[in-house]
């Protein structure tokens, strides 16, 4: 059984794509190798914090069907460059049980380990529904500043509890909470001026989220406010330069608890669009670096909803951010506009089944992998709320087409990514369509 020290998936767990073959060997490899990476490794594998991905790629490629062998070479493939989990030191854990000394210590990424073993400790005391709660959902001081840091890093904590908690695996949400806990929280001035202008204004939120894409490329003192030279274009170009006008549009995205499932079907079809169709011809077909986590993370909202111990209005709150993160990302990278056309023309080379097996092999750190089940899960909870309704540009055959364009977007040019993409400069390496390899 799965513990807050202990590892141990399953084999029988419905994965949604009907796959048949998923073995209790596959089952076992990859609870043996996440423990390994649980025990071993720090979130971040340099100082910069850059993440370990290994929970997310093993995870992945084992829901999409990996053998044994499969998991064990990407693990491999990762491993070398992964930073080693130092001693915990316990003066710091106990001092962490105090509020305050929980507070003193975060942001800071040398305290993971400390973070780590303490949530663990809360989890065996209280279960790990209610820490999530406690820490997250409470809506006090802590578990505010806590939901900011979820959002941080490009929403990898976010990804990451997403993981913990689809696969129910304590220690992956423990990992979860920790990183949270050593991520910034400088993101709190959007969250928190969205919701003060909402409240304001009244938002009422009928607008569609391809509206305000939209109206977000239109203003041009926010689709011009990031520069190429910005060390951080969220930070410095959104925030510094245009926040108010961030707020607005961000406000203008509202959910109530009756079209919670419709409107998250939305987020993921939207993430989509604007992941897929920010293309720049003559260039070969490439996905954003920054807004493929907006893809990968969406994944994971059905699952949320399906949660009985999460409440409507913490449901509400995690998609409401979700939305605002989004909606800012897109205008980070200079709001390219939306070549939608690219998605209905793309050529159908492999089916689904074709696609999982090339994602499950390609050897990367997994956020390939991620972009396909992600995509693939988009055209199951789409198909319902697609046929004539505002907001959701993706459908039909369009979600294969993209599937197709992501798994072949990787193997073109040097880099699996363009790095902002509204940027003319971003896409000065990217091969010319005709030239370039599949």
């Amino acid at each position: 059984m799965a513990t807050p020290s202990k590892i141990q998936l399953t084999a029988d767990q419905d994965m949604g794509f009907g796959l048949k073959g998923i073995s209790e060997e596959s089952a076992r490899t990859a609870s043996q190798l996440l423990q390994e990476n649980h025990e071993r490794h720090h979130i971040f594998f340099n100082e910069s914090g850059f993440h370990d991905h290994i929970v997310h790629h093993i995870l992945t490629v084992f829901a999409l069907g990996a053998s044994p062998s499969t998991l064990k070479k990407q693990y491999k493939n990762n491993l070398s460059y992964q930073k080693p989990l130092k001693p915990a030191d316990q003066s710091v854990v106990k001092e962490m049980h105090n509020p305050e000394g929980f507070k003193k210590y975060l942001g800071q990424g040398k305290r993971y380990h400390e973070f780590l073993v303490f949530f663990k400790e809360e989890m065996e005391t209280k279960g790990w529904h209610n820490v999530v709660n406690e820490y997250l959902f409470k809506g006090d001081e802590r578990a505010d500043d806590m939901l900011v840091r979820l959002y941080a890093g490009f929403l990898h904590p976010l990804i990451h509890l997403g993981f913990g908690i689809e696969f129910t695996q304590p220690a992956i949400i423990a990992e979860a909470l920790a990183q949270t806990a050593v991520h910034e929280n400088w993101m709190g001035a959007l969250f928190t001026g969205c919701e003060k202008v909402a409240k304001q204004n009244n938002t009422t939120g009928d607008k569609t989220i391809v509206q305000l894409l939209e109206e977000i490329r239109a203003d041009k003192k926010l689709s011009t406010a990031p520069r190429w030279e910005d060390g951080n274009k969220i930070r410095e170009g959104i925030l510094g330069r245009a926040a108010e006008e961030m707020y607005k549009y961000g406000s203008e995205f509202r959910v109530t608890e009756e079209r919670l499932e419709e409107r998250t079907a939305e987020m993921i079809n939207a993430a989509v669009l604007f992941t897929a169709s920010a293309q720049h011809p003559p260039h070969r077909q490439k996905f954003d670096f920054y807004y493929m986590h907006c893809v990968n993370s969406s994944i994971f909202f059905p699952i949320f909803l399906r949660q009985p111990w999460l409440s409507p209005s913490s449901k509400i709150r995690l998609l409401e951010w979700k939305v605002r993160a989004d909606l800012t990302l897109y205008a980070s990278r200079r709001s390219p506009a939306l070549l939608v056309k690219e998605l209905s023309t793309y050529p159908i080379n492999d089916e689904w089944e074709d696609l999982f097996a090339r994602a499950r092999e390609f050897e990367d750190d997994g956020h390939s992998s991620k972009l396909v089940r992600a995509i693939a899960h988009g055209e199951k909870v789409s198909r319902e709320w697609e046929e004539g309704r505002e907001g959701f540009l993706v459908r039909g055959d369009m979600w294969l087409r993209v599937g197709n364009m992501a798994m072949d977007s990787v193997t073109v040019g040097n880099d699996e990514w363009v790095r902002s993409c509204g940027f003319e400069e971003a896409w000065k390496s990217v091969p010319l369509r005709g030239e370039g390899r599949l």
